[in-house]
């Protein structure tokens, strides 16, 4: 089954197929051995018995996608902890760098075939300064720090609704699923990058704005974020079953780490609309 994540393409198949070897030949006959005419023993000079060629592949498992998943999940929150403590605006310099340099980790982890634990290490650490300055920046909006926590309670809590509802099968990532997702997926990051350029330029879309239109396309975030799990759950279940080798798992994490804070930037901005109206 074809992976929808770049990152498990080409390498995700090899990596399937990789590990299957053809088993030890039939063993060549004994000299002076009646042999059945017009059926010669098969026997390969080149083959190697299982004794003598072990696996040294360890392969993935659910077990270190959590582990891998918690590793960046726990260095993003240090580093976005370590920005928040800086003093003042102090940090504020450090935000677009962040951005623009978690974009480019973000392609180079996604449409590379090899996975790479100190990319995906990096990747969240660069993301963790870029939560730490926008959750500093929305709280101090707000007025209180409740909303951070309030966020976060709400990010974790969709995590775990999406992953009931895939373990129960209610929502499955089938083809036209995952094409449909993608494609909205897509879509909307195109909108938002747009939407970024005009405000470069002095024009206001209002669709991050506290008003109706930035509402609902803030809930549509929110939406395909939390369905974009699905997506992940399906790749993770898929590599496990294809035994892919084990450092897979730190791209697993990745993918999951990036729904996450995608989901939680979303739900901030939503709770800072509602703050904004009390």
């Amino acid at each position: 089954m074809p992976s929808s994540n770049p990152a498990f393409g080409r390498g995700f198949a090899n990596a399937a197929n990789g590990g299957q070897s053809p088993a030890w030949g039939t063993q060549p006959q004994q000299y002076g051995a009646p042999t059945q005419y017009g059926a010669p023993a098969q026997y390969d000079p080149y083959a190697a018995p299982a004794p003598y060629a072990p696996s040294a592949t360890r392969y993935m498992t659910m077990d270190d996608v959590v582990t891998k998943t918690g590793v960046t999940f726990l260095v993003t929150v240090l580093a976005a902890a370590a920005v928040w403590a800086l003093p003042g605006q102090t940090g504020w310099g450090l935000a677009l760098p962040a951005i623009l340099v978690g974009l480019v980790l973000g392609l180079v982890i996604s449409f590379s075939r090899m996975a790479n634990p100190a990319l995906v290490v990096t990747y969240a650490v660069i993301e963790g300064v870029f939560v730490g300055m926008v959750s500093k920046f929305f709280a101090s909006i707000a007025g209180y720090n409740g909303i951070i926590l309030q966020a976060v309670v709400a990010t974790f809590g969709v995590f775990f609704l999406m992953a009931i509802l895939y373990r129960a099968k209610v929502i499955r990532a089938t083809p036209k699923f995952t094409r449909g997702l993608i494609a909205v997926m897509g879509g909307l990051f195109a909108i938002m990058l747009i939407n970024l350029v005009l405000s470069l330029f002095g024009f206001n879309t209002g669709l991050r704005d506290n008003g109706p239109l930035g509402y609902i396309f803030s809930i549509i975030c929110i939406v395909v974020a939390a369905l974009s799990f699905i997506l992940s759950f399906n790749e993770v279940e898929e590599g496990v079953r294809m035994g892919l080798p084990q450092r897979y798992s730190w791209t697993a994490a990745f993918g999951i780490l990036v729904s996450l804070i995608w989901l939680y930037i979303e739900i901030l901005r939503l709770l800072s609309f509602l703050q904004g109206d009390d």
